[in-house]
């Protein structure tokens, strides 16, 4: 079982709490109307996919309910860390430090 720390509730709790929501710090389009059908399709589905850390969001949606981001390494399924939405995106490096 996953554990997740949720920032703004400050528990760490199981996997069932929460509910995946994409890539972190995906920026969406100005003008949506503008963009074409294959750069919007772009935008919508295709993801980095990396193998290792990946910035994530996150939303613990039965709890506070709020989105959070987090860093979860995609080989071993650890959650590195946990930050508040709108916050910036903690340095890779310090977090990995331990992985290697």
């Amino acid at each position: 079982m996953l554990l997740i720390h949720c920032p703004y509730c400050n528990e760490t709790l199981p996997e069932v709490e929460f509910a995946y929501a994409s890539e972190a710090h995906i920026a969406r389009p100005a003008k949506p109307s503008d963009v074409s059908d294959e750069d919007w399709a772009e935008f919508l589905f295709m993801r980095s996919n990396v193998k290792g850390p990946l910035y994530e969001r996150w939303r613990h949606i039965h709890g506070c309910g709020r989105f959070f981001n987090a860093v979860r390494d995609t080989v071993t399924d650890k959650f590195l860390t946990t930050y508040k939405a709108g916050d910036p995106r903690p340095d890779l490096s310090s977090l990995t430090e331990g992985l290697k």
